[in-house]
């Protein structure tokens, strides 16, 4: 992925799918997630990647990530779940990516998937 609307970027991206927990296995552990964001920043990297239905990473990338960051320092990526078996219309794709914008609190994303 050298080319991304125009901007070079690193072929490396921050998957933010199965974000580390604490030791009740439910809650993610922001602080852990704190120090990989820095970590991942700090070495030059700028892409993350979430979705509406990785169950609790919206919420977290708004408090490791955008509100950690100036939202310019790094490119955020979402998923809706345009299956058969999820968003059933346009609208409900469409209310789909609403809420993982209030969740992420990112205002916007450099890209968005449907799988």
């Amino acid at each position: 992925m050298n080319e991304f609307f125009g901007t070079t970027m690193p072929k490396l991206g921050f998957g933010l799918m199965r974000l580390p927990r604490l030791a009740d296995g439910k809650t993610i552990d922001i602080e852990q997630c704190e120090a990989m964001t820095d970590a991942f920043l700090n070495a030059g990297m700028r892409y993350f990647d979430t979705a509406y239905v990785y169950e609790g990473s919206e919420e977290a990338t708004r408090r490791f990530l955008v509100g950690r960051h100036p939202r310019e320092s790094f490119y955020l990526a979402d998923k809706v779940n345009a299956s058969p078996w999820a968003a059933k219309s346009a609208d409900e794709a469409k209310r789909e990516l609403a809420v993982s914008l209030e969740r992420t609190g990112a205002g916007y994303f450099e890209a968005l998937r449907c799988f």
